[in-house]
């Protein structure tokens, strides 16, 4: 498969038709503006910048995990650098949407207060099918921002240029983080049933023979299993029960551990194996670190 791969502001610009940008490392534009000669159809994209974009209604909404529970005013994806895009169909046909898209360097934050902070940004790692969707105040509030970038790089440049941007740049990804824990909270009794889904695939994991064959589930798995990204499933379940989605796979085996140890006469190593531990030490440290006593303390003491 063609693969194109997109390392600037500038090459961004170049494969969209749009003029040179204003700024090397950040830029607003609009999708409405593309004239792509480019042909992207099937082609692999990697795009190595951080990358918000805003689609309208009639986007496929579908597509973007709308549900509901959902506003309609717009919907916000995000990428970060290295995700890789796959199009299909004609670019030009996107001309109409009255959409844009935000993107930035990786180099415009690393020396800031903002690089440290980007990756609690959990979202940049979502699917696509977990886009935000937006009220029509909301979407006020993130254009609001954007303004005050596109004014900051496109004048003079001066020292205060640069903080400013990166400023308004923040103020609008925790937005971003607050709209999405409304998201989340509008979605409560859908979320439930991915909960108790999620509860039910635990304990199924462990009625199998795959403990034997790939040891303790990770989040990635029973991500897959309910098709949502790890980071959302377990931004949704911390959202919910106040628990990572690591954590409930940790409270399950210190819980299923437990029961071994009062009811069985297995050795330590034996029910470390049986839950999927590669090394009976992994499995003694976790216990510990979780209950404050080793399996054979908490043996010992019931």
């Amino acid at each position: 498969m063609e693969s194109y791969q997109i390392n600037s502001i500038s090459q961004a610009h170049q494969a969209m038709g749009l003029p040179a940008p204003k700024h090397p490392l950040v830029t607003v534009v609009q999708t409405k503006d593309f004239d792509t000669k480019l042909d992207f159809n099937g082609v692999k994209v990697i795009n190595n910048l951080y990358q918000i974009t805003l689609k309208q209604l009639g986007c496929g909404n579908l597509f973007y995990g709308k549900n509901s529970y959902d506003y309609e005013e717009g919907t916000l994806v995000f990428t970060s650098p290295g995700q890789v895009t796959r199009f299909e169909g004609d670019m030009s046909a996107q001309e109409s949407d009255e959409g844009w898209t935000l993107a930035f360097h990786p180099d415009l934050i690393r020396k800031s207060t903002l690089s440290d902070k980007i990756d609690t940004y959990s979202f940049f790692n979502y699917d696509v099918n977990e886009a935000l969707h937006l009220s029509e105040e909301e979407l006020a509030t993130i254009e609001g921002l954007l303004d005050k970038i596109v004014k900051e790089y496109s004048q003079n440049l001066d020292k205060h240029s640069q903080n400013l941007i990166l400023s308004n740049i923040e103020l609008l990804l925790d937005y971003c983080t607050r709209f999405y824990d409304r998201q989340f909270y509008t979605r409560t009794n859908l979320n439930t049933d991915i909960v108790s889904k999620f509860e039910r695939l635990i304990k199924a994991f462990y009625q199998t023979e795959m403990v034997h064959e790939v040891g303790i589930p990770n989040v990635q798995y029973f991500a897959n299993e309910l098709n949502f990204s790890s980071n959302y499933l377990s931004d949704l379940l911390k959202k919910e029960t106040g628990k990572s989605a690591q954590e409930h796979i940790h409270l399950f085996l210190i819980e299923r551990a437990k029961n071994t140890l009062l009811n069985s006469k297995q050795s330590i190593s034996e029910i470390g194996y049986a839950l999927g531990f590669e090394y009976p030490q992994h499995f003694s440290n976790l216990f510990k670190a979780k209950t404050g006593m080793s399996p054979s303390e908490f043996r010992s003491l019931n």
